[in-house]
């Protein structure tokens, strides 16, 4: 490329991640655990090799389970706001190396660095509410129906949390579970994409640092390396109760089912066909910009990106206009430099479904309004840069039933009034983010409603994409009906109990049940 990513401190990241002319993965910070065969990670960015890891054997996956298991004995007798200390020390960590790993997330990833540094200041927000979280993690106290009794409910650690990751958000997902496994007094026990292994490394780097500090034992926090066959040691694992996995609903259905044969628990996060309503009291100006970043944010690689655009008839130009008008304005490139909007896919073979998706949104009767293509020539060597398309359709086609991971945007047009609109964005398998653009108070309500959208996430004039920590993040329907991050999610880490004292010298039984001995 004309101007190399190296120049934009990629070493210098890499070093201070303790990356340096790496060769080898680690499993558990300094601990070797890796035999197994080489993954090469090649930047999307300028097709660079940035390093390389060793997968994961049986036999080295083992020797991590006897970390995690072990570590947990310490771990979840440490109490909770302790817990919450360590996690507030690696908060501060990512803090140090927010520019690092920000950069990284970049390079590996494809992401503009922009996002790469908002993807590391969402790991550093969770730790903030993990640490918080950590005096509050409550029970209830009910009324007994018998005298002399007291009834209340606690929460105990699960154990070993099996994370299973995207390359999407190299960084971020991982995070969002393990800071509140932390607190909650689980271990974890990560696979990160194998398309962004460095990345797991460098947050197992971190990791390790705080555990060593602290004279905690670094199986805490565990890595694998591999492709699904790996994935596969978790989701078989009955010393493993719950399996969080990220990805295609296509994974997500083969984790759940095996996860489920075995009697675990599955957190999912997967796939998002995401639309907007466009009504005819939108703000435009808000609208567009709403849209374009919602389509083209990562290179339309979000699990929340907007794939969808549902506009009703009496302001359908207008609005595509302004889109198309914005769309002319986009610059694509280099992704750490700040100038560009728009990063790579992530590799070729993403390249190709978004060449196949054109393809067939035009064989299916669609109209491209903006073009796509495949980027070549000096800054794109890669082969992975693509042009955000735009495509007139019709909600029934086959392909804008199916989540495309790239950045081509349908046009959708609607009539009448916003129940109808409603009815086109539910109207497919997923369900996971959704928005409406209106001033009228009657839409907004009506798109909350009970009988609106049928999401996991529902925004009024703000886009799909872009989800803060505080709320609970995950879909319905296909999407898999998971929740991280936010809210009430660390119950997902936890299992209930149930207690009941007597403290009379009598034993009167439940439902007034006479056993006289």
């Amino acid at each position: 490329m004309k101007t190399l990513a190296t120049d934009f401190g990629i070493d210098e990241a890499l070093e201070s991640l303790g990356i340096k002319a790496i060769n080898e993965g680690t499993s558990t910070g300094s601990n070797n655990f890796s035999n197994g065969e080489i993954i090469e990670s090649y930047s999307p960015v300028d097709g660079q090799l940035i390093g390389k890891v060793k997968t994961t054997t049986k036999e080295d996956y083992e020797q991590v389970m006897d970390a995690a298991t072990s570590a947990f004995k310490t771990w979840r007798t440490m109490p909770a706001p302790q817990r919450g200390e360590i996690v507030r020390q690696f908060g501060d960590k990512l803090r140090e190396k927010k520019e690092a790993l920000g950069k990284l997330v970049s390079y590996e990833m494809g992401k503009s660095y922009q996002e790469g540094l908002g993807e590391v200041q969402e790991m550093i927000d969770i730790c903030d509410f993990a640490v918080g979280l950590s005096r509050q993690l409550h029970g209830l106290t009910m009324h007994s129906e018998r005298p002399g009794h007291r009834m209340y409910e606690q929460y105990h650690p699960l154990g070993v949390v099996g994370i299973i990751s995207a390359f999407n958000f190299p960084v971020a997902v991982w995070s969002w579970n393990t800071a509140l496994a932390w607190i909650c007094g689980d271990v974890c026990v990560w696979k990160p994409s194998e398309k962004t292994p460095i990345c797991g490394v460098a947050c197992q780097n971190i990791a390790a640092e705080v555990f060593a500090e602290n004279n905690l034992p670094e199986g805490i926090s565990c890595l694998i390396n591999g492709d699904y066959r790996v994935g596969e040691f978790m989701t078989k694992d009955t010393r493993i109760p719950l399996i969080s996995a990220t990805g295609s609903t296509r994974m997500g259905k083969i984790v759940a089912k095996e996860v489920a044969g075995r009697l675990g628990k599955s957190l999912l996060e997967l796939g998002g066909n995401n639309a907007i309503i466009v009504t005819p009291d939108a703000d435009i100006k808000m609208t567009v910009i709403g849209a374009v970043f919602g389509a083209v944010g990562t290179a339309g690689q979000r699990c929340t990106s907007t794939r969808r655009l549902i506009i009703h008839e009496s302001v359908y130009d207008k609005v595509k206009n302004a889109v198309v008008d914005a769309y002319e304005q986009l610059r694509i490139g280099n992704p750490l430099d700040e100038n560009n909007h728009v990063g790579p896919l992530i590799d070729t073979d993403a390249v190709k479904m978004y060449n196949q998706a054109l393809e067939k949104v035009v064989e299916e009767g669609g109209h491209m309004v903006v073009e796509g293509a495949v980027l070549s020539g000096e800054d794109y060597e890669s082969g992975c840069y693509v042009k955000p398309a735009i495509a007139e359709a019709k909600p029934d086609f086959k392909i804008v039933q199916h989540e495309t991971f790239a950045p081509v945007l349908y046009l959708l047009k609607y009539s009448g009034d916003v129940e109808n609109a409603i009815a086109i964005q539910n109207n497919v398998a997923q369900g996971l983010s959704s928005a409406i653009m209106t001033n009228n108070l009657r839409e907004a309500e009506r798109f909350l409603s009970h009988a609106g959208s049928d999401c996991g996430i529902a925004n009024v004039n703000i886009g799909t994409s872009g989800a803060e920590i505080g709320g609970a993040f995950g879909g319905e329907k296909e999407t898999g009906g998971g929740r991280e991050s936010g809210s009430d999610a660390w119950k997902i880490y936890m299992r209930r109990q149930t207690n009941t004292i007597n403290y009379t010298t009598e034993l009167p039984l439940a439902q007034g049940i006479k056993f006289d001995l």
